[in-house]
């Protein structure tokens, strides 16, 4: 079941069914509980009244016989439904008439004692028995006065049917209104379809937030997530740019060489310069690695990855590449920028660097600290303002474009943050700072 109307539809069915069932069996059951002591307070006084009624009898010395002048007419008419039974220390029990030839279990009970229970009287009656124990002139009595019942239990029964046509009737009607409250309130999910077909069209670069608190998160992600693919997105074609710029002046060289029929040094240096580029490009996609959009950042397992990376690519060198302090929980930030930035610090430590790349990753109060440092020759201080633009590069002579720094600074600015850039106090070369915040951007 998939439907999110079809389960709340449900869900509600359910718990008014649980509601109006003990409804029914509560409200029945307080009405049973209500009519059982009426009739049991009026079979006390029923009891009292025969009670009044038991005389000496005449014929039997010292016996106890019931007074027909004193005992109520329903008694005597077989099967009204109103019964009496008397248990005498001797002798036959005294039985009502009503009774007839039905036999009514009744147990010898001390005076004082009373009991109350159901039991089966003649013709199906449910009969509610009241008995009690009591001493007249000397002689222990068992009364037991009996009513039917079934009268009541037929009215109770037709007031649950009653009851259960009404919560069904409301159920039904609930139902019906739910119904149309979900699909009303599910319309404002088609603001947000007309967003997102408005962002396909070109039309809206974030979707609007100004939708029901239960889906602002959902939304707010979806933003976070776009704005990450939109940087990366950017990022991509300024490199893509950059690259297709530098690779135009090698290949014209490169032809022109071609159509003058020159195949020597001239020839080779521009194809050289040409896979010096690419291999640039590629070295960065390895640095980058596999990963989905928005995965976190898990330093004890990427970094280990990422200093390997490096060593093979400097390999010739041997480079001595180590982490002095990282995190030991993943950071809420996306892996690929991280690995990016880091990726390109490291990178360009080790061009220049002459054995030694020192780099630290501490989280303190919301925010990521980054250092990363070389034992180069470092740079003067004109230079370090220049280090974090675009295409600008310090020495012609190694190999690149320019991109990395100025890269690492757009992703630090997409968390918040930014570059900066000194000497290192113990290295001696360049030392880079980058500072992001961890707090999800918008």
């Amino acid at each position: 079941m998939n439907s999110l109307q079809a389960r709340l539809q449900l869900g509600l069915l359910l718990s008014l069914l649980l509601l109006a069932l003990m409804l029914i069996l509560g409200g029945s059951a307080a009405v049973r509980q209500i009519a059982e002591a009426h009739v049991a307070a009026r079979l006390e006084h029923d009891a009292d009244a025969l009670l009044g009624a038991l005389q000496p009898a005449t014929a039997e010395g010292g016996g106890m016989g019931m007074s027909g002048q004193r005992v109520t007419p329903v008694y005597l008419q077989p099967f009204s439904g109103h019964y009496y039974l008397v248990r005498r220390p001797e002798g036959q029990p005294l039985r009502s008439r009503s009774l007839w030839d039905h036999e009514l279990v009744v147990p010898a009970m001390v005076p004082g004692a009373t009991d109350l229970w159901r039991a089966d009287g003649p013709q199906d009656q449910a009969l509610l028995v009241r008995a009690a124990g009591y001493r007249k002139r000397g002689q222990n009595l068992t009364l037991a006065v009996a009513e039917d019942i079934s009268p009541i239990e037929r009215q109770i029964s037709r007031l649950q049917g009653l009851l259960a046509a009404a919560a069904g009737g409301a159920i039904a009607l609930l139902l019906v209104v739910q119904s149309l409250v979900v699909r009303h309130s599910l319309r404002r999910l088609d603001w947000v379809r007309a967003d997102i077909q408005r962002l396909e069209q070109g039309q809206a670069r974030r979707l609007s937030e100004a939708v029901p608190d239960e889906i602002r998160p959902l939304v707010q992600e979806f933003n976070r997530l776009l704005a990450l693919l939109g940087s990366r997105l950017e990022r991509s074609r300024n490199a893509l740019g950059n690259l297709a710029h530098a690779l135009k002046g090698p290949l014209n060289l490169l032809v022109q060489a071609l159509d003058a029929g020159d195949s020597g040094p001239q020839a080779q240096a521009q194809t050289s310069r040409i896979r010096q580029l690419i291999e640039r490009e590629l070295r960065r996609a390895r640095l980058a690695g596999a990963g989905s959009p928005g995965r976190q950042f898990d330093p004890a397992a990427e970094l280990p990855d990422l200093v390997a990376a490096l060593t093979r690519m400097h390999r010739g060198r041997a480079l001595d590449i180590r982490c002095s302090r990282r995190p030991s929980d993943p950071l809420p930030i996306d892996r690929e920028d991280l690995l990016e930035l880091l990726g390109n610090l490291l990178d360009n430590a080790c061009k220049w660097a002459r054995r030694r790349v020192r780099f630290e990753l501490e989280q303190d109060q919301g925010e990521l600290r980054i250092t990363v440092e070389d034992d180069g020759a470092g740079v003067s201080a004109a230079q370090l303002e220049q280090l974090a633009q675009r295409g600008v590069r310090i020495d012609e002579e190694v190999h690149g474009h320019g991109l990395g720094l100025a890269i690492s600074r757009d992703i630090a600015r997409l968390y918040g943050g930014g570059l900066a850039f000194d000497r290192a106090p113990q290295l001696g070369g360049l030392r880079v700072r980058a500072r992001l915040s961890l707090t999800r951007p918008n």
